[in-house]
């Protein structure tokens, strides 16, 4: 189910917009546990333009699944923005999608360091023609608040791209 209102207002343009494009998104997700694909498919008709919903929260998962290298995760970690990215070009290549949405983050209530806090959250979205968008977030409140702003964030994120018509 969408968190919020604003969720189900921003799914639905999303739809509209991907259904008049006749193209398709996928995410892969590790820090939501699905909570974007579950979000999508809270709609109805949302087979028509929603083709699947990875969720790889271990690193194996992120290996096996997207192909994202062992040795990217051991250098820069799996909460990054490399990783994030090769999460979403993985899912791109790997399935029958235009849009690839990607999150990797530390929902909390542990996992945090100095450098990488609870709340650190890296995103990334890629359209088939052209560059990926990767950004950081830092979220704050518990699990639950950062996984709802992470889905929040994802979904406006996407919807923009697609108002911008990229």
């Amino acid at each position: 189910m969408p968190n919020s209102q604003d969720d189900a207002d921003l799914i639905q343009r999303i739809a509209v917009a991907l259904m008049q494009r006749r193209e398709r998104l996928g995410t892969a997700e590790s820090c939501t546990g699905g909570l974007i694909a579950a979000a999508c498919t809270s709609v109805a008709g949302s087979s028509d333009w929603f083709e699947r919903g990875v969720v790889t929260y271990s690193n194996q998962a992120k290996t096996e699944l997207l192909g994202v290298r062992e040795d990217l995760i051991a250098l820069h970690g799996a909460v990054s923005a490399e990783v994030a990215e090769h999460m979403a070009r993985g899912l791109l290549a790997r399935a029958p999608v235009d849009w690839a949405l990607s999150v990797t983050g530390i929902a909390g209530p542990g996992g945090g360091s100095a450098e990488k806090p609870v709340g650190t959250v890296w995103l990334a979205l890629v359209h088939e023609d052209g560059p990926a968008q990767v950004w950081r977030e830092q979220f704050s409140g518990d699990r639950q608040a950062v996984r709802a702003q992470t889905v929040t964030v994802g979904l406006m994120a996407l919807c923009n791209a697609l108002d911008a018509g990229r």
